[in-house]
């Protein structure tokens, strides 16, 4: 003969679920929210630091150009007075060409590289998003099943006994 369990209460279980339910209401929006970064952080990467660090680097081209020009007419002019801030001028204009040249190296490297560093921390959220999304509300639905069944027995144990 099997033997018969001795159900009294629900209530850790019941206690259970509502932290179930508490847990997924908190967590699940953050792991969204980390997702939806990361999406947005590459979108960055690719376009808004990209085309920034391409219109320095013309802009800075152009003020390279325009120092050198104006080195150029202070020498032809021989003021030498001129000539060296024009030649501070035109050192620190390549400086700035040169940062932003190397700026932009480093945002194509990243966009190169940004998939394979972040892709494996990725997959990891999405498989947390869908337990989050998925797998643990179906549990916490099967907790209020069993919760039933459960209270359903005591109820008959009761009534025999």
């Amino acid at each position: 003969m099997a033997e018969q369990a001795h159900v009294s209460s629900v209530d850790a279980i019941e206690i259970f679920r509502a932290e179930l339910i508490a847990y997924l209401s908190k967590t699940r929006p953050i792991v969204e929210d980390a997702c939806d970064e990361i999406l947005r952080t590459r979108e960055w990467i690719e376009n808004d630091r990209r085309l920034y660090w391409e219109q320095q680097a013309r802009r800075r081209g152009r003020a390279l150009e325009d120092a050198q020009q104006a080195l150029f007419s202070a020498k032809l002019s021989n003021l030498r007075d001129v000539r060296t801030a024009e030649q501070m001028a035109v050192t620190k204009a390549r400086r700035q060409l040169e940062e932003a040249h190397g700026k932009l190296r480093k945002v194509r490297k990243w966009m190169r590289d940004f998939d394979h560093e972040v892709q494996p921390l990725l997959k990891e959220l999405e498989h947390l998003r869908s337990l989050l999304g998925s797998d643990l509300p179906k549990a916490a639905l099967h907790l209020a099943q069993v919760i039933k069944t459960l209270d359903a027995y005591a109820r008959v144990r009761k009534e025999v006994a």
